[in-house]
């Protein structure tokens, strides 16, 4: 190392993250596909993978947790898998406009745009990033790993949650597993329960984790109490209901014989909980032991109390 190098210092980059910037085979537009291939030898089936959306935000995330876990399965009930992730072409974490589009499930509404003179935001395109992730990027990634397609699970948070349920509901058969943090349930006018109404899991029944943070519920954190936002979070709150709208989904998609886990994260917020979020996805999705992975209660009747029980013993409320 030369003197120079010394004084500048070195980038780090370990875990030998890849990425590709991949075409939509329909639309010409280019999304970046990250890929982590575990140490060790191939399993017989392929490797079972989890795949990530906001991938240029939690990428890395995901890799270090994996790289600190599953070495001591022990000791963490952790086990190797492939870790896939869909972002854009940009050292941001975020690409807010494409994401809008590509996250957004059909139909869809236009919205002002992010900045003055900006373009006009649009939701509804989810068909085309449905199709990117189990036609285009599966049939890519082929001549670069082995994937068990048996065992193939989703992780999305805020709209990426939103984005997953959808996937669930309209292709149940495209991943096993599904974990969505803070999913925005109750966005545009709460379409996506339309979906969850009409579901009628058969065959491999879908394995589903949601989740929430602690201050994504009826209460502000902290440090917002006396902020200048604090009324116009309290409204947003009152819209969203995230913490309830999960719990309320983890209880009808239970009923309908679903695998459903829910938590709430301890003094996160909508944000904060991102890292907390795809360290959870890793277990529900890898676990060696999946008895041991905590599940929301199975209704005995169908007097109606169940949610309000449920919601009781984990220290929630309903709204």
């Amino acid at each position: 190392m030369t003197t120079k190098e010394q004084a500048q210092g070195q980038i780090w980059s370990p875990g030998g993250i890849r990425y590709f910037d991949l075409a939509d085979s329909v639309t010409g537009d280019i999304r970046r596909v990250f890929l982590w291939t575990p140490p060790g030898d191939v399993p017989e089936a392929g490797w079972p993978a989890l795949w990530l959306l906001d991938g240029n935000a939690v990428i890395a995330t995901a890799v270090d947790a994996m790289r600190a876990q599953a070495f001591w399965p022990m000791g963490t009930n952790l086990g190797w898998g492939a870790l896939i992730a869909v972002g854009y072409p940009t050292d941001d974490a975020y690409d807010s406009f494409r994401r809008s589009w590509d996250l957004g499930p059909p139909p869809g509404r236009s919205y002002p745009p992010f900045r003055e003179g900006g373009p006009e935001v649009c939701t509804g395109g989810g068909a085309e990033m449905a199709r990117f992730l189990i036609e285009d990027a599966r049939d890519f990634l082929v001549g670069h790993i082995r994937l068990d397609l048996e065992n193939q699970s989703l992780f999305g948070h805020s709209f990426g949650g939103l984005f997953a349920l959808w996937m669930m509901f309209t292709r149940p058969s495209a991943f096993r597993n599904i974990i969505a943090a803070s999913p925005a349930i109750t966005w545009e006018d709460s379409f996506l329960l339309a979906h969850l109404e009409g579901f009628d899991p058969s065959g491999a029944v879908p394995r589903v984790h949601l989740s929430a943070g602690e201050w994504e519920g009826e209460r502000l954190a902290p440090f917002q109490e006396h902020g200048p936002e604090r009324e116009a979070r309290l409204a947003e709150k009152t819209r969203t209901r995230t913490i309830a709208a999960a719990c309320e989904m983890a209880e009808k998609l239970t009923r309908k014989g679903c695998e459903v886990g829910y938590e709430t994260y301890a003094q996160e917020t909508h944000m904060s909980v991102l890292p907390v979020a795809v360290n959870r996805a890793l277990h529900w999705a890898f676990a060696l032991d999946r008895a041991a992975l905590p599940l929301w209660p199975v209704p005995a009747n169908d007097d109606g109390d169940v949610l309000e029980v449920a919601l009781f013993k984990k220290g929630l409320h309903a709204s």
